[in-house]
């Protein structure tokens, strides 16, 4: 029990002590160490040598050890200030990066925030996240494209976009980027609800030659799968198919066409929850995949990038829920 108190007592006095430091403790005495001098680190703070050597004897007092020791007619850091400095000069650092950080998102003409998205989060998950990024405040411009997952993450090593989101891509095509899985979609089959195999329990696969069937393109992320599902239901390649990327275009033809449209339920969720469209029984378990966030490996997100990219995180993380 005593022990206890002691610990406890002990936590208090290190908060009291923390509490009693200020920024200017820091820059004052991690100025007097780069410069090895009062009187210099006096005239680089644009400050009176009384007013640095008062507030070096407060964080001395504040440490309880004499971080700085005379030597002949100047002064040297001690072995207390040594250790000191190492944790006082990345405090500094970081407290000099988060001003900076805020003051770019304040700079009207600052970098944009420039993310690929494709058709799987085009239309769901990036306009509530651009909604809640302008209601926030932020003053950086965003740059939205889409396109297909090769060219979208081409860009994206040039430097040409930020971020990308979208299907965790093949290997080969992951060399000097990042993948950050967000959450996990798959490939369905989507119809009209006046369709006529709308409602089915089940249906004979030569069916699909009746009708118009939309697939993605050969270069798009999800045709892999879409292939060995084929191959997986004993599925010929209809007769009527058509290849496609564009979802304003299949959603479309969806409706006034009685196409068939094998795409990743995330792009037509709104459709699906509302009734609109629905899905033809094919079991399509195996394309299940995980959508998340590309970005370059060797760069940092600019404040903006980051702040884009974890309104993203919210809102998966909510829709989960």
């Amino acid at each position: 029990m005593n022990n206890e108190y002691i610990t406890v007592k002990n936590s208090e006095n290190d908060m009291n002590l923390l509490r009693r430091i200020k920024l200017r403790h820091l820059e004052t005495f991690v100025e007097v160490a780069r410069q090895k001098s009062v009187s210099r680190a006096a005239e680089s703070l644009n400050l009176t040598q009384p007013a640095v050597t008062r507030t070096i004897r407060e964080l001395e007092d504040i440490c309880g050890k004499p971080l700085i020791e005379r030597e002949g007619r100047g002064i040297r850091i001690s072995s207390y200030g040594d250790i000191f400095l190492r944790h006082a000069g990345s405090s500094l650092a970081a407290a000099r990066n988060g001003i900076n950080a805020l003051t770019e998102l304040n700079i009207a003409d600052g970098p944009k925030v420039k993310l690929g998205a494709l058709p799987t989060v085009s239309t769901t998950i990036i306009p509530q996240a651009v909604a809640s990024y302008l209601k926030s405040g932020m003053r950086n411009r965003l740059k939205i494209i889409t396109g297909e997952n090769r060219a979208l993450l081409d860009q994206l090593r040039l430097g040409e976009l930020d971020l990308v989101m979208g299907r965790l891509p093949a290997p080969e095509t992951m060399q000097g980027l990042i993948f950050e899985p967000l959450y996990r979609d798959k490939v369905i089959f989507a119809v009209h609800r006046s369709h006529p195999l709308a409602g089915n329990r089940q249906f004979a696969v030569n069916a699909l030659d009746d009708f118009p069937v939309l697939v993605p393109t050969r270069q798009s992320i999800i045709r892999p799968f879409v292939d060995r599902l084929f191959i997986e239901q004993g599925i010929t390649e209809p007769q009527k198919i058509v290849e496609t990327v564009s979802d304003s275009f299949g959603r479309s033809f969806v409706r006034h066409h009685e196409a068939i449209w094998i795409i990743s339920r995330g792009v037509v969720s709104t459709e699906i929850d509302s009734g609109e469209f629905t899905t033809l029984p094919v079991d399509t378990d195996s394309t299940l995949g995980s959508v998340g966030l590309n970005t370059r490996a060797q760069t940092k997100l600019s404040p903006a990038s980051a702040y884009f990219a974890d309104i993203l995180r919210k809102i998966v993380a909510d829709m989960q829920r």
